[in-house]
């Protein structure tokens, strides 16, 4: 019997509840694998609710317990709650946030869950109750014991994979942090990672140009041919399929995707906004690089829709599924 996944409720004011929730009720149809969530029982079923939908829960003590209860109820493990306030995030729900994101993240470690789905978070509210890291990314790679660029994220959706080599940066100091031995280590756990989740032995990367037509041979910025192409000259020489620089505003056409796998873009927006174009009620955030499985849907709280009736599942849905496919390819 497959291990359950683990999913974190994210902080309790947003979508985050009610995507869950509509989950479940699409289990059979999307075939999802049993998961279970940490904590929230009561906004949970409140968030159920405003959707029309009366939720079973079953709350559990152990993950062992999940599958047996998925079929007919959505597991819940735990006590742990707070007061559903949809649309007004609170200390209350931070907490339970911080809480079910912990046990979530060591339960995987553990192996006591086949994988780790978080839901969306809310920064700032959770660095009130001792929440340090830039992210959910680095937060991983702090429970894993990694360094935090050792934690990749990839976006994935049904028309495109990309990867930003920096992500939360002001765009002026990217062209000092774009550097050979950052391109080629994250190439490298991208190569690896996609062969070992994904099923590609030998995947194909697409490396974005930082300047206007990657360039233009140092007549438009010289990081593409001085920084960019040594480091994929190098990773080339290893053996990996790695191609480009690529001027970025040609590589996300139809007929240009058909050539690679994924995309390592240079900066946030290079790779965020193709992806949030393309796939953006079914993308997925994965962190590559981990010994456990990470995936989270690739939006966030969404404060302002929350309990309205007008949150899309999709992209839950297709973290659900990620999580199970690359945690049975493990398995």
């Amino acid at each position: 019997m497959a291990t359950p996944l683990a999913v974190s409720i994210g902080d309790p004011a947003g979508i985050a509840p009610e995507v869950i929730a509509l989950a479940w009720t699409r289990r059979e149809r999307e075939n999802l694998a049993p998961f279970f969530v940490v904590g929230g029982a009561a906004v949970l079923r409140a968030a159920a609710a405003t959707r029309g939908i009366d939720l079973p829960i079953a709350v559990i003590a152990s993950p062992a317990e999940a599958t047996a209860h998925f079929g007919t109820a959505l597991p819940v493990l735990g006590e742990d709650d707070c007061t559903p306030s949809f649309g007004e995030p609170t200390l209350d729900g931070a907490r339970l946030a911080l809480h079910s994101l912990t046990r979530a993240t060591a339960l995987a470690l553990s192996g006591e869950a086949g994988a780790v789905v978080t839901g969306p978070i809310a920064k700032s509210k959770l660095a009130l109750v001792g929440f340090t890291q830039p992210g959910q990314t680095e937060f991983l790679a702090d429970a894993c014991g990694l360094p935090h660029e050792a934690a990749v994220m990839m976006l994935a959706g049904p028309s495109l994979r990309t990867v930003p080599l920096t992500v939360h940066e002001a765009l002026a100091a990217v062209p000092g942090l774009v550097t050979r031995v950052l391109i080629e280590s994250k190439a490298r756990i991208v190569a690896a990672a996609l062969a070992r989740d994904f099923g590609l032995p030998a995947p194909r990367i697409a490396v974005t140009g930082l300047n206007p037509h990657a360039g233009e041979d140092g007549r438009m910025g010289t990081e593409d041919r001085d920084v960019i192409a040594p480091a994929i000259a190098a990773l080339q020489a290893e053996g990996l399929a790695v191609t480009g620089p690529h001027p970025a505003d040609a590589l996300f056409a139809a007929h240009a995707r058909a050539g690679y796998d994924v995309a390592l873009c240079m900066y946030h927006d290079q790779a965020l906004i193709p992806i949030k174009t393309l796939d953006f009620d079914l993308g997925v955030n994965v962190t590559l690089g981990l010994p456990i499985v990470r995936t989270s849907p690739d939006h966030g709280t969404a404060f302002a829709i929350a309990g309205k009736g007008l949150a899309s599942e999709g992209a839950m849905i297709a973290a659900l599924r990620m999580a199970g496919e690359c945690a049975g390819r493990r398995a």
